[in-house]
This record gives C-alpha cells, structure tokens and sequence, in this order.
C-alpha cells in the first residue's frame, strides 16, 4: 500500500483518536461477544438473542435524527466524549453485577438500552468529527482508517473474548471493557480540536430538524445511499444476531468458536476498509457499493449452509470485506458531498439506517429463526442483500452523476 493509504496520520489529533478507538473498542467487541454469549447461556433462546440486539440498537434508531441535529449544535468533541464515559459507566455496572452473581437477563436487557443510548450521541458526533481532526483534504482517507480501526479492533476483541469467556466468565470481559474506555477518554481530552462556532439560526429545533430530513430526502443521491445502507443492515443482522447457534449448534465449537467467527469477519473488513484508504476521492464510489452488496448476498447464502468450520470462517473473511467496504464507500460517498452545516443531521440519519435497522432484523431474526431455523433466516438475509444491489444497479446513474461532481 501506498503512503497516501495511512496519509490521516498524520494529523496529531487522528493519531490521539486511532489509537484510543483501537484499545477501547476491543474492549466494546469483547462485550458485545460476551454479552451475547451470557444471555444464549442463560437462556437458550435464538428469540433472546435477538432482543438483546435489539435492546442495544433501537435507541440508535429512535434518537439519531435528534442527537444529529445536536452535533450540529453543540461541541463535537464534547459530545463524543460525555458519550464514551456514559458507555464506560454502563460497563462497570454490568462487570460488577456479573462477577457477583447477581446478573439477570432483564439487567442484561436494560443496560443493553443505557449502552444503545450512549452510542445514539457517540456515533453522528464522532462522524461529523472527522472532518475537524483532519480536514477536507483528508476527509476520505480518514473515514476509511477510522472502519480499519474498528475492524482492527473487532479481529483483536473477539478472539480474546472467546479465550476469557471460556476461562474467566463473562463477567471479566465487561470489566476488561470498562478500563478500555480511559484510553479514548484520555485521547479526547488530550485532543487540540479548533471547531468553528456554531451558527445561530432562527429556527426551532424542530425546524432545524424538519429542514435536514428535507435535505436528506430531497437529495436523491443521499436518498439512494440512506436506503441502501438500511437495507445492507437489515440483510446483516441474522448472521450477526445468530452467530451464538452457529458456533454451539452447528459449528460445536463454543464460545472460542464465536471469537474465531467475528475475527474473521474483522479481518476481511480490515483488508476492504485498506483498499478503500489510497483513495483521494469518491468517484466510482457506486460500483464498490454494488458488488459490495453483491457479494454480501453471496456470501450470506453460502455462509448459511455451510457445514465446515474452517470453510465458514473463509466465508467470513470474505463478508468481512464486502460488509465493511460497502459501509466505508457509503459514509465515504455521503460525506464527501454533504453541506457541511447539515452534516450532523445526514450522519445521524445515516447512523440510524447503519446500525438503528439492526434492532429490526435483530427481532426479526430471533422470531423468524424459532419458526424456520437459523440457517434459513440467514439465507433469507443473504437474498435481502441482493435486492438491496438490484436497487443500486437501478439507480447506479443518480450516483455517478452526484458523485464525479
């Protein structure tokens, strides 16, 4: 790779932001493995399961629009780092009622909620961020490090959560988690972040609000990139949701297996995310997005007949790559054209089809995997991703045009 592939790095406070986001979301990896790994133990329940992710999310879904108009609002920086100490402190908590014994799957459920509201701040505040820590030159390569960053952190995260579960319990993972968080919190405050003030408007919030979805909806090639990214997530979550019975049931391989499996798909999106970083602009974007979301249908089907172990991790791999390829070209690609001053609120919505449709195929998929089973459910996830590129090929010429601009 060339040097323009980590050229981001070069801006002192994306230096302080990776390496911060590396350790702290290998410890949000090993929770989220751990976490999912406790409720299947406690209760056996493919429909837990899917509760629990839904728990997780759905405030995401329900709060991005809001918490995207306040990161157009108030201090990026701030908002991201209150974020980052509310999720610390649902960690801790959930660590502490683990290792004592007194851990129910309800406190599970209701913490799940705490995090998923924590993450509705974090995340349209940390990708309206950006573009204050490394400017628009750079715009691009830095949203593609920051999804290699993440999936750095999601190969190191499961595989040792997969070891400590098996020896240690859960519960160690989740305080393991909670000290992750004071690398990132350290790395925003030691930032030196310029953020231009805010400009004063006489609109209400409500009509702040109102205006950006007119925005968003009113901009077709926004429109086309907001579905699509919906429809990948909604294609994704059985595979993500039911991945516990694939490495019990079918796979026998246990919790280690489970770690093995998300590595996997880690290091695929680590390999996509790379190729993404030489890029200077987001032209062609569009046909990255389509045979991404191409092979994710592929990969899916494939993935959910599979009966070798070793053969599902390849498949892994591979999903990691057109998953986290498709996500990066997408942010890269909305981005990159967006108004700057409606930039929190595009990224909240665009935070709400990325990760708030999960808590919709989460429930979806546990309900659908107790009638059909989960390989059924995760085939049908794989055919949703098809339809998903089918709509992309139909609307590749909005996306061209918007993007060469």
């Amino acid at each position: 790779m060339g040097s323009g592939t980590f050229r981001a790095l070069r801006h002192r406070n994306f230096r302080l932001y990776a390496g911060g986001m590396t350790v702290s979301l290998a410890g949000t990896w090993m929770q989220q493995l751990a976490q999912s790994w406790l409720v299947y133990r406690l209760t056996h329940s493919e429909w837990m399961l899917g509760l629990t992710w839904f728990c997780a999310n759905i405030p995401i879904l329900l709060l991005s629009p809001i918490t995207g108009l306040m990161a157009d609002r108030y201090p990026r920086r701030r908002i991201v780092l209150y974020a980052q100490t509310g999720a610390m402190i649902q960690a801790v908590i959930l660590a502490i009622l683990t290792l004592t014994g007194h851990i129910q799957v309800w406190h599970v459920l209701s913490l799940a909620v705490v995090l998923g509201i924590a993450s509705a701040f974090d995340i349209p505040g940390r990708q309206a961020l950006f573009v204050h820590l490394v400017g628009k030159e750079d715009l691009v390569n830095a949203i593609s490090l920051n999804s290699a960053v993440f999936n750095s952190a999601r190969v190191i995260g499961p595989p040792i959560a997969g070891f400590v579960v098996a020896k240690l319990g859960e519960g160690t993972c989740f305080a393991l988690n909670a000290l992750s968080f004071l690398a990132v919190i350290f790395s925003l405050v030691a930032m030196d972040v310029v953020e231009p003030p805010q400009q004063g408007s006489a609109e209400t919030p409500l009509q702040r609000l109102a205006h950006g979805f007119r925005y968003a909806w009113g901009t077709k090639a926004i429109r086309v990139l907001l579905v699509t990214a919906g429809a990948a997530s909604l294609a994704a979550a059985p595979a993500s949701t039911l991945a516990p019975v694939f490495a019990e049931e079918i796979f026998h391989r246990g919790a280690q297996g489970l770690g093995m499996l998300s590595g996997a798909l880690g290091l695929g999106a680590i390999l996509g995310t790379l190729s993404l970083a030489g890029r200077r602009g987001a032209r062609g974007l569009h046909w990255v997005i389509l045979l991404s979301t191409l092979g994710m249908g592929a990969g899916f089907i494939a993935y959910s007949w599979s009966d070798s172990f070793p053969f599902s991790l390849g498949i892994m791999t591979f999903l990691g790559t057109c998953i986290f390829r498709q996500n990066a070209a997408n942010n890269t690609a909305i981005q990159t054209h967006v108004e700057d001053h409606f930039r929190g609120r595009v990224m909240g919505l665009y935070s709400m089809m990325v990760i708030g449709m999960l808590p919709i195929g989460s429930l979806i998929s546990g309900a659908l995997a107790s009638a059909i089973g989960s390989r059924w459910t995760t085939c049908i996830g794989g055919f949703a991703s098809l339809f998903a590129a089918a709509f992309v090929y139909f609307n590749r010429r909005t996306l061209q045009t918007w993007l060469d601009l």
